[in-house]
Order: structure tokens, then C-alpha cells, then sequence
């Protein structure tokens, strides 16, 4: 009596279960009953539910078979793109090498010397004997954008400069040594995107001060002073002193 167990309303929910959706195989077969049926759907379910009520008085067979999963959760993807946005912020930086004292940064010519000998010619008196030069050569300085590199003299044209209230004759002497400044490092023009090649910076004596864009550089740097010798008039006895800045500003 086992293949009566499945009466009619365990056939309808089997066949329910059975939807296109889930199932891969939904087969129902009756035979030697009142109707031969396969896969009976519509009216057919009529002689269905005949065929079941001669099962049950022990006329005719059924054959099922059903085979099926529960569908997917979503569609299926089969190609998954996901693209991954990264962000950071590099922030503008100029770098320069000084040293580690302000020492480093101090020039002292020491004493500028003159012609002090009684044997000079008095055209050429109390003269400077030669020029006064020193040389800055640090090996890290440049910005990491576009940038500009300035210099300039606290006492413009006029160079160093002595704050003595000597008095002078001033068609022969004078209290001031002009000098210039040249600064050469390896870089490229602003805006410009190529090797880097030599640039030169120059604040001439007759310059208060001087500036050059860059596009981002990074190098060594030589800064050279000259003070000319003054050859045209006397120096005034003193202390002799300016202020050279030098500045790297990112743009």
C-alpha cells in the first residue's frame, strides 16, 4: 500500500513545489487507472484527481519524479566589476640646507683690507687691495611644485653698508661695498615638464634683488658673493654689514 501514500493534495503540493523556477525535473505518470495521463495540467487535472481516487481503491499507478534547488538569492553576475577609488595629498614643500648652527650662515670677510702703506699713491689710498668674495655650496634645496627662488639685499644697490657718523670727504671716500650674488642649481622652467638643466639666479651690484619661477626641482645649490674692489675711492674706517635673503616659495 506504499505508492498510496501520496494522496491528492500531496500531488498538488508536490506539483506546486515543481515551478519552473525551482525545479530541473517535474514529471507526474498515471496508468491502469481511468485515465493514462503524463504530466496532466488545466482540465487534465480533472482526470487527475480520478486517477488519484482509484489509487486509493487499489486501480492503477503513478509514477513522480521531481528534481530541484531553491533559485538564486539575486540574479546572477557573472562578471563583478568593482573600481576602487584612492585618494592622498602630497603638500608643497621647499627644502634648503643651512647648516645647523645659525653659524652657518654668518660671512665674515674678517678685515677688508686697504692700502694703508705711506708709499701709496695718494689716488690710490686707503683703497680696497682686492675683492671680497665667499662661497655657499649646500647639496639639498628645491620645492616639490612650481615654485620661486628669490633673493634679495636688505640694503638694496648699496651692498654693505658702515653705520659710522664719521665724517668723510665724499668726493673721495665712501661707507658702502656693493656686491652681487649668483645662485646656479640644476632645475627646469616653470610649468615645464623636461631634464633638468643648469639655472642661474644673479643679483648684480647695481641689483637690490632678483627672482626665477621654477617648475619642481631638487639639487645642490652654489650662492657665490662678489664685492668688487673699489678702486674709485677710499673706504670709510668701520664695520661693514647687509642681509642676503634667499627665498623658495611653492606657487
Amino acid at each position: 500500500m506504499k505508492k498510496f501514500l501520496l494522496g491528492t493534495a500531496a500531488t498538488a503540493a508536490l506539483m506546486a513545489i515543481a515551478s519552473p523556477a525551482s525545479a530541473q525535473t517535474a514529471q507526474l505518470h498515471y496508468a491502469g487507472g481511468p485515465f493514462t495521463q503524463t504530466n496532466p495540467t488545466g482540465f487534465q487535472l480533472i482526470g487527475t484527481a480520478a486517477n488519484e481516487l482509484a489509487l486509493l481503491g487499489g486501480i492503477g499507478t503513478r509514477y513522480t519524479a521531481i528534481a530541484g534547488a531553491l533559485p538564486n538569492t539575486t540574479p546572477a553576475t557573472p562578471v563583478v566589476t568593482v573600481a576602487f577609488s584612492l585618494s592622498g595629498t602630497v603638500q608643497k614643500d621647499c627644502s634648503f640646507y643651512a647648516g645647523n648652527s645659525s653659524a652657518a650662515t654668518t660671512l665674515d670677510f674678517g678685515v677688508i683690507g686697504v692700502r694703508t702703506g705711506n708709499n701709496e699713491n695718494v689716488s690710490s689710498a686707503f683703497e680696497m687691495v682686492g675683492p671680497a668674495v665667499a662661497a655657499v655650496d649646500t647639496l639639498t634645496a628645491g620645492c616639490n611644485f612650481n615654485n620661486e627662488v628669490k633673493i634679495v639685499k636688505a640694503n638694496g644697490t648699496s651692498g654693505m653698508v658702515n653705520p659710522t657718523t664719521s665724517g668723510y670727504d665724499s668726493n673721495q671716500f665712501q661707507k658702502n661695498i656693493p656686491y652681487s650674488v649668483n645662485a646656479s642649481w640644476t632645475g627646469v622652467p616653470v610649468n615645464t615638464v623636461a631634464a633638468g638643466s643648469g639655472q642661474t639666479l644673479n643679483v648684480a651690484t647695481t641689483a637690490a634683488n632678483g627672482a626665477l619661477q621654477q617648475g619642481a626641482w631638487r639639487s645642490a645649490m652654489d650662492i657665490d658673493f662678489v664685492a668688487p674692489a673699489i678702486t674709485a675711492k677710499g673706504l670709510v674706517a668701520g664695520a661693514y654689514s647687509d642681509t642676503a635673503t634667499l627665498t623658495l616659495t611653492a606657487l
